[in-house]
């Protein structure tokens, strides 16, 4: 459970016509790689909070329900933000409707087919990847450099709650008597799936601003996800730690990256 309960911060970000087309600086192809991240978060986190309820009753411990509620909320705002970030794609106009429905489409078959505890342990895994990403962004500042000032300020506060409630999906999973071998089977089967579906997004994004074959604008997200700064590259022994027997989500340290976004966002509401 977490050390203290999940804050639920009800923010509304500014996502008009002020946030320009390419708003990281420029770059077309970094922009695109965030914008088809924000393509799976509505159903995605829509998904998360209905498998961790579907196992509210296997919880016995009072901290950890607190925390489901926490969790429930926060993803709650994130979705709708996320619809919001959407819709401002939607308007630039990018290919959002087709790209929301095969996610949706995914998700549903997920939730037909896998029993429950699957489906939890399929949010485990995702949310694996979406701290680990988090926690890319909140430790090195590099990786929004240059990006406008309310976009770097939503994937930030993302990035902050993603790691504030990281662990609780796996506890729930845990109390549900989720094991070793079951989680990293799914694990292996999400990696699959949810990459594939980034590269796609990346490629329709990417072929809607007219550059889906330009070598310079695929070398520099190369290079920024695997060369410098290099945000992936770090990632890739983070992720493999998730098939570690007895891993658990709290031994991956945030090393003050939580408390140091906690103070900044503290100094901001009070200043807003």
């Amino acid at each position: 459970m977490q050390a203290r309960p999940l804050e639920i911060r009800n923010l509304r970000f500014d996502l008009g016509a002020a946030v320009p087309r390419h708003w990281h600086g420029g770059r077309r192809s970094l922009t695109a790689f965030f914008d088809g991240l924000s393509i799976f978060f509505p159903e995605g986190e829509r998904f998360f909070v209905k498998s961790v309820r579907a196992h509210a009753k296997v919880v016995k411990d009072p901290a950890l329900k607190r925390d489901v509620n926490g969790f429930c909320g926060q993803e709650g705002i994130h979705s709708r933000e996320h619809e919001r970030y959407n819709e401002m794609l939607r308007a630039k106009g990018y290919p959002v409707d087709e790209l929301e429905r095969k996610v949706a489409r995914i998700l549903a078959v997920v939730s037909r087919v896998l029993p429950e505890r699957l489906q939890l342990a399929a949010t485990c895994a995702l949310e694996h990847f979406t701290a680990l990403m988090g926690h890319m962004l909140l430790g090195d500042p590099r990786l929004l450099a240059g990006a406008h000032p309310e976009m770097a300020t939503l994937w930030r506060w993302h990035a902050a709650e993603e790691n504030e409630h990281k662990s609780l999906a796996f506890d729930v999973y845990l109390a549900a008597g989720g094991n070793d071998l079951e989680r990293s089977a799914v694990m292996l089967a999400a990696t699959v799936i949810f990459w594939a579906k980034v590269l796609e997004h990346q490629a329709r994004f990417m072929a809607a601003d007219g550059v889906a074959f330009s070598p310079r604008e695929w070398w520099a997200l190369g290079w920024f996800l695997f060369g410098d700064p290099g945000g992936m590259r770090r990632l890739i022994p983070l992720y493999l730690q998730y098939y570690r027997p007895g891993f658990h989500p709290r031994d991956i340290d945030d090393g003050g990256l939580l408390d140091a976004w906690r103070a900044a966002y503290e100094v901001a509401a009070k200043a807003a």
